[in-house]
Protein backbone atom coordinates (compact mmCIF):
# COMPACT_ATOMS: atom_id res chain seq x y z
CA UNK A 1 0.00 0.00 0.00
CA UNK A 2 1.37 3.38 -1.03
CA UNK A 3 0.97 6.79 0.66
CA UNK A 4 -2.54 8.11 0.40
CA UNK A 5 -3.62 11.35 -1.26
CA UNK A 6 -1.97 14.38 0.28
CA UNK A 7 0.96 12.32 1.60
CA UNK A 8 -1.04 10.78 4.43
CA UNK A 9 0.31 7.39 5.41
CA UNK A 10 -2.04 4.43 5.90
CA UNK A 11 -3.23 3.35 9.34
CA UNK A 12 -3.42 -0.21 10.67
CA UNK A 13 -4.95 -1.71 13.79
CA UNK A 14 -3.38 -5.01 14.85
CA UNK A 15 -4.75 -6.99 17.77
CA UNK A 16 -2.30 -9.10 19.74
CA UNK A 17 0.62 -6.85 18.80
CA UNK A 18 2.77 -7.42 21.88
CA UNK A 19 4.42 -10.63 20.65
CA UNK A 20 4.60 -13.21 17.89
CA UNK A 21 3.09 -12.55 14.49
CA UNK A 22 1.26 -9.41 15.59
CA UNK A 23 4.47 -7.80 16.77
CA UNK A 24 6.29 -8.83 13.58
CA UNK A 25 3.54 -7.35 11.40
CA UNK A 26 3.56 -4.13 13.42
CA UNK A 27 7.32 -3.80 12.99
CA UNK A 28 7.10 -4.36 9.24
CA UNK A 29 4.35 -1.78 8.77
CA UNK A 30 6.06 0.84 10.93
CA UNK A 31 9.20 0.33 8.83
CA UNK A 32 7.01 1.20 5.82
CA UNK A 33 5.93 4.42 7.54
CA UNK A 34 2.47 3.20 8.49
CA UNK A 35 0.67 4.52 11.54
CA UNK A 36 0.04 1.42 13.65
CA UNK A 37 -2.26 0.92 16.63
CA UNK A 38 -1.68 -2.31 18.54
CA UNK A 39 -3.44 -3.97 21.43
CA UNK A 40 -2.62 -6.77 23.85
CA UNK A 41 -3.69 -8.14 27.21
CA UNK A 42 -0.21 -7.91 28.76
CA UNK A 43 0.19 -4.16 29.21
CA UNK A 44 3.89 -4.31 30.10
CA UNK A 45 4.79 -6.46 27.09
CA UNK A 46 2.66 -4.31 24.79
CA UNK A 47 4.21 -1.06 26.03
CA UNK A 48 7.69 -2.52 25.61
CA UNK A 49 6.95 -3.57 22.02
CA UNK A 50 5.36 -0.21 21.24
CA UNK A 51 8.39 1.71 22.52
CA UNK A 52 10.83 -0.50 20.63
CA UNK A 53 8.91 -0.55 17.34
CA UNK A 54 7.14 2.80 17.40
CA UNK A 55 3.40 2.12 17.43
CA UNK A 56 0.51 3.31 19.59
CA UNK A 57 -0.34 0.87 22.38
CA UNK A 58 -3.87 0.38 23.70
CA UNK A 59 -3.74 -2.40 26.27
CA UNK A 60 -6.77 -4.54 27.03
CA UNK A 61 -8.76 -7.63 26.15
CA UNK A 62 -10.32 -7.58 22.68
CA UNK A 63 -13.23 -9.59 24.11
CA UNK A 64 -14.12 -6.56 26.29
CA UNK A 65 -16.63 -4.18 24.58
CA UNK A 66 -15.18 -1.15 26.39
CA UNK A 67 -11.71 -2.00 25.09
CA UNK A 68 -13.02 -2.39 21.55
CA UNK A 69 -14.63 1.05 21.82
CA UNK A 70 -11.29 2.47 22.96
CA UNK A 71 -9.56 0.90 19.96
CA UNK A 72 -12.13 2.38 17.59
CA UNK A 73 -11.64 5.81 19.11
CA UNK A 74 -7.88 5.67 18.65
CA UNK A 75 -8.11 4.22 15.12
CA UNK A 76 -10.04 7.26 13.90
CA UNK A 77 -12.50 7.92 11.11
CA UNK A 78 -10.55 6.10 8.41
CA UNK A 79 -8.74 2.78 8.82
CA UNK A 80 -6.80 1.12 6.04
CA UNK A 81 -6.10 -2.24 7.67
CA UNK A 82 -7.54 -4.33 10.49
CA UNK A 83 -5.65 -7.48 11.46
CA UNK A 84 -7.68 -9.74 13.75
CA UNK A 85 -4.65 -11.52 15.17
CA UNK A 86 -5.34 -11.85 18.92
CA UNK A 87 -6.52 -15.34 19.81
CA UNK A 88 -6.75 -17.90 22.57
CA UNK A 89 -5.38 -21.42 22.31
CA UNK A 90 -7.61 -22.67 25.09
CA UNK A 91 -6.72 -25.46 27.48
CA UNK A 92 -3.12 -26.66 27.56
CA UNK A 93 -2.24 -29.51 27.17
CA UNK A 94 -4.80 -29.75 24.37
CA UNK A 95 -7.68 -32.02 25.44
CA UNK A 96 -9.84 -34.22 23.21
CA UNK A 97 -13.30 -32.86 22.49
CA UNK A 98 -14.85 -35.61 24.60
CA UNK A 99 -13.28 -33.99 27.68
CA UNK A 100 -13.07 -30.36 26.59
CA UNK A 101 -14.29 -28.07 29.43
CA UNK A 102 -17.21 -26.22 27.85
CA UNK A 103 -16.60 -23.02 29.82
CA UNK A 104 -13.07 -22.91 28.38
CA UNK A 105 -14.41 -23.60 24.89
CA UNK A 106 -16.84 -20.71 25.26
CA UNK A 107 -13.91 -18.45 26.07
CA UNK A 108 -11.99 -19.65 23.00
CA UNK A 109 -14.95 -18.73 20.82
CA UNK A 110 -15.43 -15.43 22.65
CA UNK A 111 -11.85 -14.40 21.86
CA UNK A 112 -11.32 -16.07 18.48
CA UNK A 113 -14.73 -15.60 16.85
CA UNK A 114 -17.06 -13.15 18.57
CA UNK A 115 -14.44 -10.52 19.44
CA UNK A 116 -13.02 -10.25 15.88
CA UNK A 117 -16.53 -9.97 14.45
CA UNK A 118 -17.56 -7.38 17.03
CA UNK A 119 -14.44 -5.31 16.41
CA UNK A 120 -14.91 -5.54 12.65
CA UNK A 121 -18.53 -4.42 12.97
CA UNK A 122 -17.44 -1.45 15.05
CA UNK A 123 -14.73 -0.45 12.58
CA UNK A 124 -16.67 -1.03 9.35
CA UNK A 125 -17.46 2.67 8.81
CA UNK A 126 -13.78 3.59 9.13
CA UNK A 127 -12.69 0.66 6.95
CA UNK A 128 -15.30 1.46 4.31
CA UNK A 129 -14.25 5.12 4.23
CA UNK A 130 -10.72 4.01 3.39
CA UNK A 131 -11.72 1.08 1.15
CA UNK A 132 -9.61 -0.89 3.55
CA UNK A 133 -8.45 -4.41 4.17
CA UNK A 134 -9.50 -6.89 6.87
CA UNK A 135 -7.28 -9.86 7.70
CA UNK A 136 -8.30 -12.70 9.99
CA UNK A 137 -5.44 -14.90 11.14
CA UNK A 138 -6.36 -18.50 10.42
CA UNK A 139 -4.63 -21.85 10.94
CA UNK A 140 -4.27 -25.18 9.20
CA UNK A 141 -6.19 -26.50 12.21
CA UNK A 142 -9.23 -24.75 10.72
CA UNK A 143 -9.29 -27.24 7.85
CA UNK A 144 -7.38 -30.29 9.11
CA UNK A 145 -8.73 -32.61 11.88
CA UNK A 146 -5.74 -32.72 14.21
CA UNK A 147 -6.22 -34.66 17.44
CA UNK A 148 -6.56 -32.27 20.36
CA UNK A 149 -7.13 -29.21 18.20
CA UNK A 150 -10.93 -29.41 18.09
CA UNK A 151 -11.47 -26.31 20.24
CA UNK A 152 -9.00 -23.95 18.64
CA UNK A 153 -9.44 -25.41 15.15
CA UNK A 154 -13.22 -25.19 15.11
CA UNK A 155 -13.04 -21.59 16.32
CA UNK A 156 -10.62 -20.73 13.53
CA UNK A 157 -12.91 -22.50 11.05
CA UNK A 158 -15.75 -20.29 12.25
CA UNK A 159 -13.56 -17.21 11.85
CA UNK A 160 -12.67 -18.35 8.32
CA UNK A 161 -16.35 -18.56 7.40
CA UNK A 162 -17.16 -15.20 8.95
CA UNK A 163 -14.27 -13.71 7.02
CA UNK A 164 -15.40 -15.31 3.76
CA UNK A 165 -18.98 -14.08 4.11
CA UNK A 166 -17.78 -10.60 5.07
CA UNK A 167 -15.80 -10.52 1.85
CA UNK A 168 -18.95 -11.25 -0.14
CA UNK A 169 -21.09 -8.78 1.78
CA UNK A 170 -18.52 -5.95 1.69
CA UNK A 171 -17.31 -5.79 -1.92
CA UNK A 172 -15.58 -2.42 -1.37
CA UNK A 173 -13.24 -4.07 1.15
CA UNK A 174 -10.53 -6.67 0.65
CA UNK A 175 -11.14 -9.40 3.23
CA UNK A 176 -8.64 -12.20 3.78
CA UNK A 177 -8.29 -15.22 6.02
CA UNK A 178 -4.56 -16.03 6.15
CA UNK A 179 -2.96 -19.22 7.43
CA UNK A 180 0.57 -18.17 8.42
CA UNK A 181 1.76 -21.74 8.99
CA UNK A 182 3.43 -23.17 12.11
CA UNK A 183 5.49 -20.46 13.76
CA UNK A 184 7.75 -20.29 16.77
CA UNK A 185 5.46 -18.41 19.14
CA UNK A 186 4.56 -18.59 22.82
CA UNK A 187 1.06 -19.80 21.96
CA UNK A 188 2.41 -22.57 19.77
CA UNK A 189 4.72 -23.59 22.59
CA UNK A 190 1.71 -23.85 24.91
CA UNK A 191 0.18 -26.32 22.47
CA UNK A 192 3.26 -28.52 22.86
CA UNK A 193 4.29 -28.13 26.52
CA UNK A 194 7.75 -29.45 27.24
CA UNK A 195 8.55 -30.02 23.55
CA UNK A 196 11.24 -28.30 21.53
CA UNK A 197 9.63 -26.18 18.81
CA UNK A 198 12.83 -24.43 17.77
CA UNK A 199 12.52 -26.02 14.33
CA UNK A 200 9.51 -23.80 13.58
CA UNK A 201 10.27 -20.59 11.69
CA UNK A 202 10.12 -17.24 13.42
CA UNK A 203 6.97 -15.12 12.93
CA UNK A 204 8.90 -12.63 10.81
CA UNK A 205 9.28 -15.31 8.13
CA UNK A 206 5.56 -15.06 7.32
CA UNK A 207 5.46 -11.27 7.12
CA UNK A 208 6.41 -10.98 3.40
CA UNK A 209 3.27 -12.97 2.54
CA UNK A 210 1.10 -10.40 4.31
CA UNK A 211 2.93 -7.51 2.66
CA UNK A 212 2.26 -9.11 -0.71
CA UNK A 213 -1.47 -9.11 0.04
CA UNK A 214 -1.32 -5.43 0.95
CA UNK A 215 0.69 -4.53 -2.15
CA UNK A 216 -1.23 -6.60 -4.69
CA UNK A 217 -4.73 -6.66 -3.11
CA UNK A 218 -5.95 -9.91 -4.73
CA UNK A 219 -9.62 -10.93 -4.51
CA UNK A 220 -11.04 -11.56 -1.05
CA UNK A 221 -10.58 -15.15 0.10
CA UNK A 222 -8.48 -17.58 2.13
CA UNK A 223 -4.73 -17.64 1.54
CA UNK A 224 -1.79 -19.65 2.86
CA UNK A 225 1.38 -17.72 3.59
CA UNK A 226 3.43 -20.59 2.14
CA UNK A 227 1.62 -20.30 -1.19
CA UNK A 228 2.03 -16.52 -1.32
CA UNK A 229 5.74 -16.84 -0.55
CA UNK A 230 6.24 -19.60 -3.11
CA UNK A 231 4.50 -17.56 -5.79
CA UNK A 232 6.74 -14.59 -5.03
Amino acid sequence: MVPLEGGTMPTALITGASAGLGRALAAALVSRQWTVVGDGRDAAALDSAAREIGFTAVSGDVADPAHRAALAAVAGAELDLLVNNASSLGVSPLPPLARYPLAELENVYRVNVFAPLALTQLLLPALTAARGIVIGISSDAAVEPYEGWGGYGSAKAALDQLTAVLGVEQPDLAVYAVDPGDLRTAMHQRAFPGEDISDRPLPSSAVPAFLRLLDERPPSGRYRAADLLAAG
